[in-house]
């Protein structure tokens, strides 16, 4: 038991790890960490222990993870090193985030020092998708006497660098919600599901109007290609297929049949 020269108070930790006393109180309401002891006036006291498991959350939290995920990992009753070994492997793979972000902020530059203009190329660089220059070809291939590619492409000619490092912030944005309602079990059709389906559709909605029915076709190939299933299940194992799932049942409550959606 931890004597009462070890023991510190909300605000101490809260000082300590630089977070704030709010969310301290909440992680205690999700259970991550209860603390140690209680003073006389019913303060909460944390031990040692109890800021070993803050500081393991903390960095969990700079990886993105979910709070339901990290309570599954605290709960599992791994030692120490195991948790530092993913710890570590979780903060390079965020390392290499980064550096796709300082590239992009490179390109940023560049732009503003030149005012040059964007290939699909310079493109695929800002956004960190290797695969965007074969999606436009074939985007182009099918859809390229389509109202809606021409207006795209009228779109995306006038966006600078900062746009489109701009979407690319959004797109992760969108993403990172996207997991967290899917991690946290948000059923589709519920109110918080047809509010991140919502988001998703603005967000594609950048380069040219997708309504509801649009949306469904477009969902479709999130878990028909190989390549989207790839994209979306990297964030987080089957979130190709909740998306498709979401986007369906939003366009019901829109009141278009997913099955008989039609592109017009």
């Amino acid at each position: 038991m931890s004597s009462d020269d070890d023991l510190k108070t909300v605000g101490e930790v809260s000082q300590l790890l630089g977070i704030s006393v709010r969310t301290l109180h909440y992680w205690e309401e999700r259970g991550l960490v209860v603390p140690a002891a209680r003073s006389w006036s019913e303060y909460r006291l944390y031990s040692c222990k109890d800021i070993q498991t803050l500081e393991q959350i903390v960095i969990y939290r700079a990886t993105g993870m979910a709070l339901n995920e990290i309570a599954e990992v605290l709960s599992a009753g791994e030692n120490k090193i195991v948790h530092l070994q993913r710890q570590k492997k979780l903060l390079m793979e965020k390392q290499n985030e980064l550096g796709r972000m300082v590239q992009a902020l490179d390109c940023l530059l560049e732009d503003a020092m030149g005012n040059n203009k964007l290939s699909v190329d310079d493109v695929a660089k800002i956004l960190g998708n290797a695969n965007f220059p074969v999606y436009q070809a074939e985007a182009e291939e099918q859809w390229g006497e389509s109202d809606e590619w021409k207006i795209s492409q009228q779109r995306a000619s006038r966006m600078s660098v900062a746009d489109w490092a701009n979407v690319k912030v959004r797109t992760e944005a969108v993403e990172v919600e996207l997991v967290r309602g899917m991690s946290e079990g948000v059923v589709p059709g519920s109110e918080e599901a047809n509010r991140l389906a919502e988001s998703h559709r603005e967000l594609i909605s950048q380069f040219f109007h997708v309504n509801h029915a649009k949306h469904v076709l477009i969902a479709r190939g999130y878990v028909s290609d190989p390549r989207f299933v790839e994209y979306y299940d990297a964030r987080a194992i089957g979130l190709a297929q909740w998306l498709k799932q979401i986007i369906d049942a939003n366009a019901i409550a829109n009141g278009i049949d997913p099955a008989d959606a039609v592109w017009e």
